[in-house]
């Protein structure tokens, strides 16, 4: 009878390891789907060199191209993808407005956006923005950008005309002067700098929100070896993005269809020093999210400074990230 006992515990031992590794590998779906930008280098070198496709062999790994934050997190909210490459204010604003994501990586901290003039532009100061016409993608950083720096100066939104543009038709109706300024996204921004001489009026490293990784709260419950093994796929691509700088720009260049000196450039602004969300993150973005409750772009009443509590999750990247 002892025998017995042992040998059924020992089955029923075994049934339960098998049972726990079947559950811990299903949760890694058998489709991962990322959006890939220009303006998250990582993503570039994470689909460029197949970091997921090697991790993951049994896993298909399906890339989407996203413009700006707002077309990122459209995908993101659509189930088009698993994960968003987006600005953070741009998350915290998404997940103001009832989206329900979480923010699992810090994948650098860019200065990609200013405000842009041409170079014979008479505009010399935030000032003379006052009644002018000004590009900007609504729900991105550009456009939370403006917000901020009009602010500095006692100015709104109502005291200027935007102009709601995609990033690329945003840079064209400058350069066509159909607007008077533009609040660019690198490397649309470098690119308008380098080949037509595009000044930057308005410059602020504080305004300009991290890069940010997010995926949806239920995708987070149910897949956490899933973001675990794409966070370990963009710390990897960080490390060689620092280690090989020159190639970064090559592989932007080429990704982007940018002269080298225009990648350089963008390359040049981008801290690439980040990973773990930490209190200096969820600080500088609820500092910023006052902007958010004045120009009501949230709904009344919304606490911002705990959405962005919310909208932070760093379990993920604690447990992968090695210094």
């Amino acid at each position: 009878m002892k025998k017995t006992l042992k040998t059924s515990g020992l089955t029923l031992l075994g049934l339960s390891i098998s049972l726990f590794t079947g559950l811990a590998n299903a949760a890694i779906p058998s489709e991962l789907k990322l959006d890939y930008a220009y303006y998250a280098p990582t993503s570039l070198v994470v689909k460029e060199q197949k970091l997921l496709e090697k991790a993951l062999p049994k896993t298909k790994i399906k890339w989407v191209f996203s413009q700006g934050s707002n077309r990122s997190l459209e995908y993101l909210n659509s189930g088009s993808t698993d994960f968003a490459s987006t600005a953070g204010l741009a998350a915290v604003l998404s997940r103001a407005n009832r989206s329900p994501i979480k923010t699992v990586y810090i994948q650098s901290q860019p200065e990609w956006t200013a405000l842009v003039v041409n170079k014979d532009s008479n505009i010399k100061s935030l000032k003379d923005l006052k009644g002018k016409k000004i590009a900007a993608t609504k729900g991105t950083d550009p456009f939370l950008f403006i917000l901020q720096a009009l602010d500095t100066i006692g100015l709104g939104k109502r005291d200027v005309e935007l102009v709601h543009l995609q990033h690329p038709d945003g840079k064209t109706a400058l350069e066509r002067k159909q607007v008077d300024a533009w609040a660019g996204l690198d490397p649309l921004m470098a690119s308008a700098q380098a080949q037509s001489g595009a000044k930057l009026l308005y410059r602020n490293v504080s305004f300009n929100s991290y890069s940010v990784l997010s995926v949806k709260d239920q995708f987070a419950k149910s897949s956490p070896e899933a973001i675990e093994a794409v966070i370990r796929a963009y710390e990897q691509a960080r490390k060689w993005a620092k280690a090989n700088p020159d190639k970064l720009a090559e592989l932007l260049a080429r990704e982007a269809k940018l002269p080298i000196e225009v990648a350089k450039l963008q390359l040049s602004r981008t801290n690439l020093d980040q990973n773990i969300p930490t209190t200096k993150h969820t600080g500088a973005l609820q500092k910023a999210g006052r902007i958010l409750t004045e120009e009501e772009l949230v709904r009344k009443g919304t606490n911002v400074n705990q959405v962005v509590t919310q909208l932070f999750d760093a379990r993920y990247a604690k447990k992968v990230v090695t210094k």
